[in-house]
């Protein structure tokens, strides 16, 4: 947990749990898979149980942490909030019913907004009817490539009060990509040592798709070695819209 985030589209960060698995090509150079073995190395608690090398790492075996869901309670001001930044909340390790404890938690406090993203959409889809879903939840698919767009139609089918998309690391063009009852889109390129170089015809592409269907964009990040290295204009401007709010005035 983290009472302040760093990531451009959130406030703070909640892990309740963490650890997680490669499912497609967006993990290979998963930062939260680094970030575990730094904070095993360092002793942290939620960190030491280590997962299967071939699909996971130090760290960074699939756990849930019961003692968290308490945290959201002790923030004194609202915030917006991402959700197991360092994990999967769909993983198909995590019980069901530990899934309805967090919701359950965020229904009980109404004065944060919480973003939940997944790249499990089957299991989310197929779970969707089996949760209260609060109306503080923004939920959301990862989609790195063209072959990850079938995770678009799972989410559609998700009765969250936001539905949202992050692209990033985006890794080819979204040819196709479908915004219908998609509320919002977060678009960046890879960063790290072994970063993919993101194409800006990729993300221009994405960007007119959603001021085609008054959906918000958000860019992120060129990427680079650090996620600072290409700074994040696309074309002269930052784009910085957010979901309800029209794109003729969210942009930065």
């Amino acid at each position: 947990m983290s009472d302040r985030s760093t990531i451009e589209w959130t406030e703070a960060t909640w892990n309740p749990t963490t650890g997680c698995d490669r499912v497609s090509l967006g993990c290979d150079n998963c930062y939260a898979l680094t970030l575990a073995k730094r904070l095993k190395a360092m002793g942290s608690a939620k960190y030491q149980n280590d997962g299967d090398p071939r699909t996971s790492g130090p760290g960074f075996d699939l756990t849930v942490h019961p003692d968290a869901l308490r945290v959201p309670y002790g923030w004194k001001s609202p915030r917006t909030v991402f959700v197991n930044s360092m994990s999967d909340l769909f993983h198909a390790r995590v019980p069901l019913d530990y899934v309805r404890q967090v919701f359950a938690v965020m229904a009980d406090t109404p004065q944060h907004t919480y973003q939940v993203l997944t790249k499990r959409a089957r299991r989310l889809r197929l779970s969707a009817d089996r949760l209260e879903w609060p109306p503080n939840l923004w939920m959301g698919v990862s989609v790195e490539t063209a072959k990850e767009l079938p995770r678009v139609d799972d989410l559609r089918q998700v009765p969250s009060a936001v539905r949202f998309l992050s692209c990033e690391p985006l890794l080819g063009p979204l040819d196709g990509l479908n915004l219908n009852g998609i509320h919002w889109v977060i678009a960046g390129g890879e960063s790290g040592a072994r970063y993919r170089p993101v194409r800006e015809e990729w993300l221009t592409t994405i960007r007119d798709t959603c001021q085609q269907d008054d959906v918000a964009f958000f860019f992120k990040q060129w990427g680079g070695r650090t996620p600072k290295t290409h700074g994040r204009t696309l074309q002269g401007r930052t784009w910085d819209q957010m979901p309800l709010t029209r794109p003729a005035t969210a942009a930065g």
